[in-house]
């Protein structure tokens, strides 16, 4: 135990302790000096002092300020650029970046595999508010989250490559996935989802905390509707529509091996129901209504596809018990094929 901390363990600390120190220097005096040196109690030959270029008290901002992973202890700026070894990231510099819709739209429909699709959602750029906002959260930082790096980008799809069963949310939160880089990850929505996952089969572990942090799924992938966070969780209908396209070429990835989908949200279910309709699967009408268990049969040219609606994980929902662990379970249940 003893071998194992001091080779593992214990550099990472020393990672987060310098990173929260400088940080705090960058933001509480616009740059390490030696008051802040002592004030932590440290020496100059104890501490490299960092460039803090741009960092200014009155806004919060440190573009040059690197923390940590809380995972494997890398040390990343905020938002982390394409590439650098974030846990999950499948982007590199390389990779192509929307800035329209028509770009969107010509990116999703060109990507020819999974993975690039997923590298090309996360440098997207295509919505000028929800990427300030993203960026202004990654930079400004819930004080509980001071001393961590933000992921400040879009949240592409997590899960089975080959899932059966798909999970459409509504977008990445603010300080959740927008801070982890993985969907439903580091806040209590995700507490909720992970841990009914794992108790249907579908999740290795009952808790996703961080990417990197080992969680599995198997015969499901989880993506969402907007792949940026939103300013008070609401995207615009323009954002909605100019998201789209990801959300199309991902069904149409899934669609060989897909038999069930579940809608958490009256956004989730409707944005599905409008993407199966411009892949041109049959779908009821009039518009199949959205509540908590209901069901709707889709068919595309392979099977009939079952979608299923839950409402969301939101703690607007699990804190006034609009939605219970035994109902999100009851829908779960809906998905087996």
């Amino acid at each position: 135990m003893d071998s194992f901390y001091f080779t593992n363990i214990a550099p990472q600390m020393e990672n987060f302790n310098r990173a929260m120190r400088e940080g705090l220097c960058c933001l509480l005096l616009d740059g390490p000096t030696q008051e802040c040196d002592e004030a932590f109690g440290v020496t100059s030959e104890q501490t490299t002092r960092p460039s803090c270029t741009g960092a200014h008290p009155d806004n919060g901002f440190m573009p040059d300020a690197q923390f940590p992973h809380p995972i494997t202890g890398q040390l990343f700026p905020s938002p982390v650029p394409p590439g650098t070894g974030w846990p999950g990231d499948e982007a590199d510099a390389s990779t192509p970046v929307a800035h329209t819709s028509d770009e969107v739209a010509s990116l999703a429909g060109s990507a020819p595999h999974l993975a690039e699709l997923d590298a090309r959602i996360t440098v997207c750029r295509a919505c000028p508010r929800l990427v300030t906002w993203r960026e202004e959260v990654a930079n400004k930082k819930r004080a509980s989250f001071a001393a961590q790096p933000y992921w400040g980008r879009p949240g592409a799809g997590f899960g089975d490559p080959d899932a059966r069963v798909l999970v459409v949310g509504l977008a990445p939160a603010a300080n959740g996935a927008n801070r982890t880089g993985r969907m439903f990850t580091g806040d209590r929505s995700g507490d909720w989802l992970y841990a009914a996952f794992n108790r249907a089969g579908y999740a290795g572990q009952a808790s996703s905390e961080h990417a990197g942090d080992g969680l599995e799924l198997t015969d499901l992938r989880i993506i969402a509707s907007v792949r940026c966070a939103p300013p008070d969780n609401k995207p615009t209908t323009e954002e909605r529509r100019t998201c789209a396209p990801w959300l199309d070429r991902d069904l149409q990835f899934a669609e060989p091996n897909l038999y069930s989908i579940l809608a958490l949200g009256s956004i989730g279910w409707d944005s599905t129901l409008a993407a199966a309709r411009r892949l041109g699967w049959d779908v009821p009408r009039p518009k199949p209504k959205f509540g908590h268990g209901a069901v709707a049969l889709l068919q595309n040219e392979t099977r009939q596809v079952k979608l299923v609606g839950s409402y969301h994980v939101s703690q607007q929902n699990t804190f006034t018990g609009r939605l219970t662990e035994q109902m999100l379970d009851a829908a779960i249940g809906l998905l087996a094929p």
